[in-house]
Order: structure tokens, then C-alpha cells, then sequence
């Protein structure tokens, strides 16, 4: 009886082995798996609207004033060389006001190439509660419906970005951080999009 047992518990034993190891092979099989869905899935990048100034083109310089009484030059060439990033945003946008810790968090980041500034169109008090509410105090802010105009903007949160000669480099929707950072990605590697790229390697 006792040499039964003994047989029948080597038995299991060896039985849940074999399960063991045909897991592990399931697990790496999944896992090579994973990693070429990965590399086939291209990054999601902001989404293109075919309006406004196109990629490429010097845009028009505009004078605007910020919420601090602060005059600047949008679109001039800049004598430190960085790029800038103007997102359009409003305080009734509520992906804008998910958005925006994203936008602090790149603003530090990628402060030694970039100056990023928000901009919006409307009652200026309406902006300064907004401001305050989201503690944006540390990034300057515009309230300019001719700014909105030069980019054709109409959806919202809509970012622009600039290379440190006033050329538009990148600009569309921007919902997500991985949105915000293709605008980046496509000025680094020199495109339009990050979606013309991989078309193009396609």
C-alpha cells in the first residue's frame, strides 16, 4: 500500500513538472509574441488637421501680450536657439485639464531646448482663475483670438511647435503625453508626423 502511494505521488509530482515546464514554454511564446506586436504597432501621434500653416513654412510673427502684461513676439526667430510650443487650451476643455500636468512635467524636462506657452482666446479674469485652479503659474500665458486664427485652430487641446527659426515643425490634437512627444519625435527625426514617417518606411 505504502509503495502505491509512494508511485502514485512520483507520479504527480512528475505530472505537475510537465505542466510546469509546458507553462513556461506557453509564457516565452507569449512573450516573443508580444514583442513583435510591439514593433509592429507604430506610436500613435498627434493627429493632423489639414488646415492652417503647413509643416515646413515660416509662420507669421504675431505681438501678443500674456496674462502678466508681458509682451512677446510669437514666431520670430529666437536668439537662445530653443524651439517653442504653443498649446491652445480652455478652461472648459476637461482633456485640456487632464492634459495639463503632462505639459508642466514636459516644460521642465525639456527646458534646455524648449519653452513651452499656452495660449487660449476670451475673458482674461476666466483665464486668470483657470491659471490659478491648475497652478500654472510657472508657464506664460496668452489670451489672443488672432493667435488661434494663425493656426487655424478649432479643436481643442491643439498644440504648435516652432524650431528656434520661427518654422512650423509639428503641430495637431493632442489628448495624451504620447501625443505631445510625437510633436517632439517628428521635429527630431525631421517629418511631418510620426504617422508620414512609418508610412514611409512602409
Amino acid at each position: 500500500m505504502a509503495e502505491r502511494a509512494v508511485s502514485a505521488l512520483a507520479i504527480s509530482n512528475i505530472v505537475l513538472w510537465a505542466v510546469v515546464v509546458a507553462l513556461a514554454f506557453v509564457v516565452l511564446a507569449l512573450t516573443r509574441q508580444l514583442g513583435v506586436l510591439h514593433e509592429r504597432i507604430a506610436p500613435a501621434g498627434a493627429l493632423m488637421i489639414n488646415r492652417g500653416p503647413a509643416i515646413g513654412e515660416r509662420v507669421s510673427a504675431l505681438d501678443v501680450v500674456d496674462l502678466d502684461g508681458r509682451s512677446r513676439r510669437i514666431g520670430e526667430p529666437r536668439a537662445d536657439g530653443k524651439s517653442t510650443l504653443i498649446l491652445f487650451v480652455s478652461p472648459t476643455c476637461p482633456v485640456c485639464k487632464t492634459l495639463l500636468p503632462v505639459v508642466r512635467s514636459s516644460s521642465e524636462q525639456e527646458r534646455g531646448w524648449l519653452e513651452v506657452l499656452l495660449a487660449s482666446d476670451g475673458d482674461p479674469d476666466e483665464h486668470r482663475r483657470f491659471v490659478q485652479q491648475q497652478g500654472l503659474g510657472g508657464l506664460p500665458y496668452m489670451v489672443s483670438a488672432a493667435l488661434g486664427l494663425n493656426y487655424q485652430v478649432n479643436r481643442l487641446p491643439f498644440a504648435a511647435l516652432l524650431d528656434a527659426g520661427g518654422v512650423l515643425r509639428a503641430r495637431g490634437l493632442v489628448n495624451s503625453r504620447e501625443h505631445l512627444e510625437s510633436l517632439f519625435e517628428a521635429q527630431r527625426l525631421g517629418v511631418a508626423s510620426l504617422q508620414d514617417y512609418f508610412a514611409k518606411r512602409a
